[in-house]
C-alpha cells in the first residue's frame, strides 16, 4: 500500500513508498485513511530531529492526526462499515506504569510508551490500517472531514481539564484567558475557552492572513506584537508557541493565583539570562501554578469530539486552509502565510 514514510533521524528523507505491511488482523477494525493533518511534530521528524521506526523496519510511516472510515469491523466491536473514526496516538507502556494501567497513558511515568507516526509505531498516512476497537474514537457523521481536528483538539481538551482542576483549588473563579500563539492549537484552545464562557484574548505576531479574523469571529480579542500589547493580567495563560523568550515573559504576566499551561515544545540550544530568584518569588508569593501538558487519553478525545460538535462548523472549516494530495506531500510540509491547518488527502475520493 502507498504510505508517506521517513527514515528516522535522516533529514529530508520523506517519501511515498509502496510498503508490504503486515496483514490486518481479523480481530481488528480495518480503517481506510481519509485525511491526515500536518503539524510541527511532523515537520521536525522530517527534518531528522527525532522519530523512531517500529522494530524490524527501516522507515516510519508518518501521520498521527488523522480521520478514517471503517471498512470492516468485527461483530461486537461497536463499529460498522462507513463509520468515521479517529485512532488514538499513544499506546501505554508494556510494563505498565500506574497511570498507563489506569488508561492515563498521556501521563506515563517511565517513558516506555509508543506513538503512531512518532515513536515505535507506524502512523496513519497510509491507505489502510487495522487497530483494536478500543483504540478508536467514534466521530459523528455530522462533523464529516472536520473530524481530522479531533486529535489536536484532544491536546487542548487535556490542558483545559487540568486548568479546571487547578482552578478548583480556591473559591475564586477565573474570568480572563490569554492564549499565546494563533496556530491550530492556540485557536482550538481559545475555542474551548469561549465555550466555557470566559473572556478570551489571543496573542500572535501577524497582522495579516486568516488568524485575526478567526479570533474575532470566535468572539475573542486578537493582539498582535509583543506581550506588552496585552494591557491586563490574565487569570489563565495557555502558551502555545514554545518560544523561549515569550515563555519567560508569560510566567510573569498572570494575575494573583494565576494558572499558566505550557503546551508549546521549545527548541533547545538557546541561552536566555533570567533572574531565578525574582521568578521564584513572584510565583510563590502570588500562589501561581505553572504546568506542562502534552498528549491525551480517551476522555480527552471524547471531550474534543464534544467541543467540535458544539462549535460553529463554518468557523472550524476555515481552520483547514489547504488540502494536499498524497503525491504532493512536500507542499503540505511548507507553510504559507495563509495557512492554519494543512491536511493531506490519503483516500482517492
Amino acid at each position: 500500500m502507498k504510505a508517506l514514510t521517513v527514515r528516522p533521524e535522516t533529514a529530508d528523507s520523506a517519501a511515498v513508498l509502496d510498503l508490504d505491511l503486515d496483514p490486518i488482523d481479523a480481530a481488528d477494525v480495518e480503517v481506510e485513511t481519509l485525511l491526515v493533518g500536518i503539524c510541527g511534530t511532523d515537520v521536525e521528524i522530517v527534518s531528522g530531529a527525532y522519530g523512531t521506526a517500529p522494530e524490524g523496519s527501516d522507515v516510519l510511516v508518518l501521520g498521527h492526526e488523522s480521520l478514517g472510515r471503517v471498512v470492516r469491523a468485527p461483530e461486537g466491536s461497536g463499529f460498522a462499515a462507513g463509520d468515521l473514526v479517529v485512532p488514538m496516538v499513544r499506546w501505554p507502556d508494556p510494563v505498565p506504569c500506574q497511570p498507563c494501567a489506569a488508561g492515563e497513558w498521556d501521563m506515563c511515568r517511565n517513558g516506555l510508551y509508543t506513538e503512531h507516526g512518532i515513536a515505535g509505531r507506524h502512523g496513519f498516512a497510509r491507505e489502510r490500517y487495522g487497530v483494536p476497537a478500543h483504540r478508536l474514537v467514534p466521530v459523528p457523521a455530522a462533523l464529516g472531514d472536520l473530524g481530522v481536528l479531533v486529535e489536536p483538539t484532544s491536546v487542548v481538551a487535556k490542558a483545559w481539564q487540568h486548568i479546571d482542576y487547578f482552578a478548583g483549588r480556591a473559591t475564586w473563579t477565573p474570568r480572563t484567558v490569554l492564549v499565546t500563539g494563533a496556530g491550530p492549537i492556540g485557536l482550538l484552545a481559545a475555542m474551548i475557552g469561549v465555550q466555557k464562557g470566559l473572556e478570551v484574548h489571543v496573542l500572535d505576531t501577524v497582522t495579516d492572513g486568516p488568524k485575526p479574523a478567526l479570533v474575532a469571529d470566535l468572539g475573542a480579542t486578537y493582539h498582535s506584537g509583543g506581550l506588552d500589547s496585552v494591557a491586563f493580567m490574565p487569570d489563565i495563560t495557555i502558551e502555545c508557541t514554545g518560544y523561549g523568550p515569550l515563555i519567560l515573559e508569560v510566567l510573569g504576566k498572570t494575575g494573583r493565583d494565576g494558572i499558566t499551561c505550557l503546551t508549546g515544545v521549545s527548541t533547545a540550544g538557546r541561552s536566555i539570562p533570567i533572574d531565578p530568584g525574582a521568578l521564584n518569588r513572584g510565583i510563590v508569593l502570588e500562589n501561581d501554578v505553572v504546568f506542562g501538558s502534552v498528549n491525551a487519553n480517551r476522555k480527552h478525545y471524547e471531550a474534543a469530539v464534544a467541543a467540535l460538535v458544539a462549535a460553529d462548523r463554518a468557523w472550524l472549516g476555515r481552520l483547514i486552509s489547504r488540502r494536499v494530495p498524497l503525491a504532493d506531500f512536500n507542499d503540505a510540509l511548507h507553510r504559507t502565510p495563509e495557512d492554519v491547518k494543512v491536511v493531506v488527502q490519503i483516500a482517492s475520493e
